[in-house]
């Protein structure tokens, strides 16, 4: 090796993940006083009294004290407040290390952060090295001249955040700020960590992501694929921008030593195949790029469009026969646009998302960070997650302003999974700052992330934050006749965001903010919208989200509790009754004034709608009742306003949320531990290529029926209706074949049907039947449930059947209309349908992955609960007469 020109060593990576120590710092460790944000201490700290314990890099202070039983579990009961003094205290991190030999005969050697949470400072044998303000930037330092041949020590300090914070606000003035602690506006940390309305406190820190040396002389460091397909899809076109570090030669050819050693860039263009299709020889040099095109290229969409083939471009960097870098980058062609043109009869512009020239409805949800304590996050469990969503019928996920840029791996599951990203950046409810250091710090968190994600097919827009126009209007410091300038976090998001975008990734949707668009951010005419009437403010029926629809809405949703088992693995049996104090603390929705107030609002909605529960578990299946029949009206409301061209009156929903951090009552339609709740099934119905709606008109026996469809062609199907009474008898039922036209809601004639001067409580049906298979289904029973009797006690034998066909599929079927069929397994496990609304006489299968013929508990509304078990055969429920 030593005989080859020094531009031809390969590059040397080496993990500083093993011997890491830390320690509680004493206030004085620094050597210096004063904790204002990014303050460079001079003096390499001492440690603490208390010894040093084992740390794991990537990860936290928070996550080794837990696994090391050195903190209680801050999920567990009513543990949080007892880990505060965590996020209270500095934290020391030291790291013992001898450098490889084969790093150290490169040219450049650089340490590598890829991210420290968050006010970090960092010393390298005794050198002050970096001081660190912002948790989503990554850090590459010069470290050749500072390394020693044997031994060498990193030392790095992290101060609480709060401190540092207050100090801020004390220099800067306190800001207005919805959930947590309102100095958080200054620190570019995670602002979940400071506790949100479904979220705890937990101010995490530590080296919360990889710790590297790198050693090379020349090296790839960027390849950018700003990827275009032509308007009539015919033609693709694939720039190839290449970025090189280090000595680039300016003689490519080497004689002497090694005459053949001549350093090369090539281009490699692999097919979804994997099959190599076309090639390219680069010029070496800092800037280099070449271009493929691509004739009848396959093109990636959305799930439930179409397929998600992924092209590949290989970049390789060589001198003779030797590697010396190379990177393999993933990306999708499509055609993406967000069209805003006029709607048909109505106000302002659509705001719809165009993916290879189809207008598409987006039927998607909000994602949070999975944990407060990132490095536990897995591959998996994103996999997992995603898949869920995948699967569910969603086909986007908007990655929410108050968490973290998600790790790669979150992205390149999107490519494959057909999900589009709408992505924020991270700021959320507040007014931030914009004086010069801060405006800096942001500028390089953009350039940053932007240069990360920009070729993933996935991304279809960003937006600069979360509610922060919202805020500001609630302020006073936004909105019609108020001056720009009241609003100073407008810089971020009108100024340097959209120049970072255009500079970097210019052929992406930027959206100033998320709601944002019209003459308010609540405008409904013009852009997105966060459609909150129900559930908060007025708090609304859910019934009434047809009130509350815009263009496109990106957040809107009802709380529920979160599954049974997931509450017994973390409530302690004693606390285990509908609102216990544990519970109340496991529901972290607040009021205006800021006090816990989601037991009182959840009690609420359950009132208007059902009998009181009589424990706790009856307590769980109501709570996610109601969220399921909320996320049932808001998406039929929401879908059914997707016409044809022109009439985009609706363009998208986004249910927040889909996911949870911890064990917790929230909006989430898939608790902590990945157990989906009954909405998960509504919002998959709404969301399959065909649905069918129906609508009660209340002044008389009339019914609205609609159909929505997501296919690229006209479909016939045959469309059956019927009407019930209560107790099971058939009193109407008519049979249609209707057309549904593609890509949009089509409104079908409305039904009156011949009751024949019933006056009773009727429950409806329909049904779409495409080629012998029953593709749609829909009820409505009469509401509130409440003053309804589903069951007749009267009449034991007439209810709910359920029983085991084999060890992996369950039969249902019953002899009276039967609401909110739930079949609860108490693990996860993925079934094809649940939540099931059953009509007389019908029978239905549900096949799980996995049961395995465990025991399965099934309760319905007005039901009482059974259990059923492989090979034993169960009578019907028995029906309840006091709960609903």
């Amino acid at each position: 090796m030593t005989d080859l020109p020094t531009a031809c060593q390969p590059p040397f990576r080496q993990a500083l993940h093993s011997g890491w120590q830390f320690t509680a710092s004493p206030p004085d460790a620094s050597g210096v006083s004063g904790t204002s944000a990014g303050t460079a201490h001079g003096t390499a700290p001492r440690p603490g009294p208390d010894g040093w314990y084992s740390a794991t890099v990537p990860g936290t202070v928070q996550s080794d004290l837990l696994d090391q039983q050195r903190i209680p579990d801050p999920y567990y009961g009513l543990n949080e407040p007892l880990v505060q003094w965590v996020g209270e205290q500095d934290w020391l991190y030291r790291l013992t290390f001898t450098p490889d030999a084969a790093l150290l005969v490169h040219e450049q050697i650089e340490l590598e952060f890829g991210g420290l949470d968050t006010l970090c400072t960092v010393w390298l044998n005794g050198q002050l090295l970096l001081s660190s303000d912002n948790m989503f930037v990554a850090h590459t330092l010069d470290v050749k001249s500072r390394l020693q041949d044997g031994e060498n020590t990193l030392l790095l300090l992290f101060r609480s955040v709060l401190p540092a914070g207050h100090a801020l606000e004390a220099q800067y003035g306190r800001r207005a700020a919805w959930n947590g602690d309102k100095s958080r506006v200054y620190l570019r940390k995670a602002q979940y960590h400071y506790g949100w309305d479904w979220g705890p406190v937990l101010l995490t820190c530590g080296p919360w992501k990889p710790v590297t040396l790198s050693g090379y002389t020349l090296r790839l460091t960027d390849v950018y694929l700003p990827g275009e397909v032509a308007p009539d899809l015919k033609t693709a076109f694939l720039p190839v921008k290449v970025t090189l570090s280090g000595a680039v030669p300016a003689n490519t050819d080497f004689g002497g030593a090694a005459p053949t050693a001549r350093v090369q860039l090539q281009a490699e263009l692999r097919g979804p195949d994997d099959q190599v299709l076309q090639t390219a020889e680069l010029a070496v040099q800092e800037h280099t790029e070449t271009l493929f095109e691509i004739q009848d290229p396959q093109l990636w969409y959305p799930s439930g469009q179409g397929g998600q083939p992924l092209y590949t471009v290989v970049v390789r960097l060589t001198c003779g026969d030797r590697l010396l870098s190379e990177v393999h980058t993933r990306t999708g062609l499509r055609r993406l646009r967000v069209v805003q043109e006029p709607v048909v009869g109505e106000p302002g512009l659509s705001f719809t998302f165009e993916v290879n020239n189809t207008p598409i409805f987006i039927g998607g949800a909000n994602w949070i960070p999975e944990d407060l304590m990132l490095n536990r996050i897995s591959p998996a469990q994103y996999r997992d997650r995603l898949t869920q969503a995948r699967d569910g019928n969603l086909n986007m996920i908007r990655v929410w302003g108050g968490g973290i840029y998600e790790p790669d791996v979150f992205y390149d599951l999107c490519d494959e999974l057909g999900l589009l990203v709408w992505q924020d950046f991270m700021f959320a409810c507040g007014l931030y700052p914009a004086h010069p250091d801060f405006l800096a710090s942001v500028c390089q968190e953009a350039e940053q992330v932007v240069r990360r994600l920009r070729n993933h097919a996935s991304l279809a827009l960003w937006a600069g934050n979360n509610e922060d126009y919202a805020v500001a209007e609630s302020v006073g410091m936004s909105g019609p006749g108020i001056a720009a300038e009241a609003f100073e976090a407008r810089v971020i998001y009108e100024e340097l965001l959209p120049e970072v975008i255009t500079r970097l990734d210019a052929g992406r949707q930027y959206w100033p903010g998320s709601p944002w668009g019209g003459v308010t951010s609540a405008d409904p005419t013009i852009g997105d919208r966060h459609s909150w009437e129900v559930w908060h403010g007025p708090m609304a029926r859910y019934q009434d989200y047809s009130e509350f629809q815009a263009r496109f809405v990106s957040e809107f949703g009802m709380q529920s509790a979160p599954a049974l088992s997931t509450i017994e693995a973390s409530v302690p049996e004693a606390e285990r009754f509908p609102e216990s104090r544990t519970l109340v603390h496991h529901n972290k929705a607040a009021g205006p004034g800021g006090d816990s107030d989601g037991h009182r609002r959840l009690a609420v909605y359950l009132a208007d709608n059902l009998r009181g529960p009589r424990d706790l578990a009856e307590y769980v299946y109501q709570t996610q009742f109601v969220q399921g029949e909320a996320m049932r009206y808001a998406y039929q409301d929401f879908r059914r306003r997707f016409g044809g061209p022109g009439h985009h009156a609706v363009s998208g929903a986004l249910v927040w949320q889909l996911n949870d951090c911890w064990p917790v009552s929230s909006w989430a339609i898939i608790d902590s531990r990945g157990l989906v709740k009954p909405a998960y099934y509504t919002i998959k119905r709404e969301l399959a290529p065909l649905s069918v709606g129906m609508r009660r008109q209340t002044a008389d026996a009339e019914v609205q029926i609609w159909a929505c469809s997501s296919a690229l062609a006209a479909q016939s199907v045959r469309l059956d209706l019927f009407a019930y009474a209560l107790e099971g008898r058939l009193l109407a039922h008519e049979s249609r074949e209707v057309r549904l036209l593609p890509g949009r809601s089509t409104p079908l004639n409305d039904w009156q049907p011949p009751l024949d001067g019933f006056g009773g409580a009727v429950v409806y049906y329909a049904a779409l039947t495409l080629n012998g298979e029953v593709v749609a289904r829909c009820a409505d029973f009469p509401e509130p449930y409440k003053y309804h009797r589903f069951t007749d006690p009267d009449h034991p034998d007439a209810g709910l059947h359920a029983e085991y066909l084999n060890a992996t599929t369950v039969r249902l079927r019953a002899s009276r209309p039967t609401k909110g069929v739930w079949l609860d397994t108490g693990v996860r496990l993925d079934c094809d349908d649940n939540f099931i609304d059953l009509r007389p006489g019908e029978v239905r299968t549900v096949t799980f992955s996995g049961l395995n013929g465990r025991p399965i508990r099934v309760r319905a509304l007005d039901t009482e609960p059974v259990t059923i078990r492989l090979h034993e055969r169960v009578p019907e429920a028995q029906s309840v007469g006091g709960s609903a």
